[in-house]
């Protein structure tokens, strides 16, 4: 019982796992690259993927644009595996890093934070580029697929459908966090269930990746079961050897314990699922950090009102400096106990799955034998 290979357009992955991009530069082409070796589809962040760039205060979209060029093209370079690009739609330089990427003949670009509404408008005739818009939930998927088909004659590659255990911001009110309702289950399903009828350049109905709180082998194996082309996932490859984020970051996420977990209220606009720390602590008692908003990053983020500049917060984290920021994480980043390479992460996903394909075809054989079995008694 082998994981399946994953197919998104014209794109075959040889395992059905895509490594979530993660800003403010955790997954870059180190940690892409790795996972894209692997059999993965490894994902470069886009979101403020030049805030290493030295003009990045005076030319911010050129400095994004420059810096998520090259690290596409380093990617290239280290694989000849699959490689995508995460854009949020709520950056303001949306535009130019979609256009980027495309020029760059990236396989794929995933798309959330926002309804991608004129993703394709930006693929020209000829683009290999797969486009796959992130949703939480079903009423967004099919209402993609129909202004997709609409306007451009086409509907999204595929989804990624992103429930509320996921780490960083979360498409959910802080009230529907919690509920049983909008579980990643509840809404694998019900993506599924909107994208039939809809076809792909397949032919067939986008494929469905569930995201958000994936963390084993059986993790894989249980959405898979219930429909899900494949997975995405990203708290567990932030403590990986090949990560891009500092030593310390990493470590922050093996000594986590689940009451690390907590949902804040980010200054874009939406909530956000983090590791606490004193940084957080400082935000929640009313101690603004001071600053003058650099950059605009983000459409909904008010730089006049805003406690702190999550752009800086988060680039801080990423250095290690998390005495000046935080790192965003996935409701099981607790269960991090070391740092691996990602080879072996990859290996132990695949392990785990086959152990839960053979447990779940045992089951299957015993209830088949037991019902045989009664049969013959009646």
């Amino acid at each position: 019982m082998s994981l399946p290979p994953l197919r998104i357009g014209n794109f075959v992955s040889r395992l059905p796992i895509v490594q979530g991009g993660m800003g403010v530069g955790i997954s870059l082409s180190g940690l892409a690259s790795a996972v894209a070796e692997q059999g993965g589809i490894g994902v470069i962040a886009g979101a403020m993927v030049g805030i290493g760039e030295p003009d990045v205060r005076t030319n911010s979209t050129g400095a994004n644009v420059r810096a998520l060029r090259r690290e596409i093209r380093a990617a290239r370079e280290r694989t000849r595996g699959l490689i995508g690009v995460n854009i949020m739609v709520a950056l303001v330089n949306y535009p130019d890093l979609v256009r980027t990427a495309i020029e760059e003949d990236v396989d794929f670009i995933f798309a959330g934070a926002g309804l991608a509404l004129d993703l394709p408008g930006y693929r020209q005739p000829g683009s290999h580029t797969c486009l796959v818009p992130i949703v939480s939930s079903g009423r967004a998927a099919s209402l993609l697929c129909r202004k997709w088909q609409s306007r451009f004659g086409c509907v999204p590659d595929a989804f990624v459908v992103e429930g509320p255990e996921a780490g960083g911001h979360l498409g959910f009110k802080p009230e529907q966090i919690t509920n049983p309702e909008f579980a990643l289950e509840k809404l694998v399903v019900e993506v599924i269930d909107a994208v039939q009828g809809h076809r792909s350049v397949t032919g067939e109905a986008p494929p469905v990746i569930a995201a958000g709180g994936v963390y084993t082998g059986a993790d894989i194996f249980r959405f898979l079961r219930m429909g899900a082309a494949g997975v995405q996932m990203g708290t567990r490859f932030v403590a990986t050897d090949e990560c891009d984020a500092d030593p310390a970051f990493k470590q922050a996420y093996v000594d986590a314990k689940p009451s690390d977990l907590t949902v804040i209220q980010s200054p874009v606009g939406l909530p956000g699922r983090a590791l606490d720390n004193r940084f957080l602590r400082d935000v929640r008692n009313g101690d603004k950090k001071p600053f003058r908003c650099p950059y605009h990053c983000i459409r909904t983020c008010d730089g006049e009102t805003s406690p702190y500049c999550i752009a800086l917060a988060l680039a801080n984290a990423r250095k290690g400096r998390l005495k000046n920021g935080f790192a965003f994480a996935g409701s099981n980043a607790w269960r991090v106990k070391k740092i691996v390479p990602v080879r072996e992460l990859m290996e132990e996903l695949v392990a785990g799955y086959e152990i839960a394909a053979r447990e779940a075809e045992g089951a299957t054989q015993e209830a088949t034998a037991y019902t045989a079995a009664s049969s013959s008694w009646a």
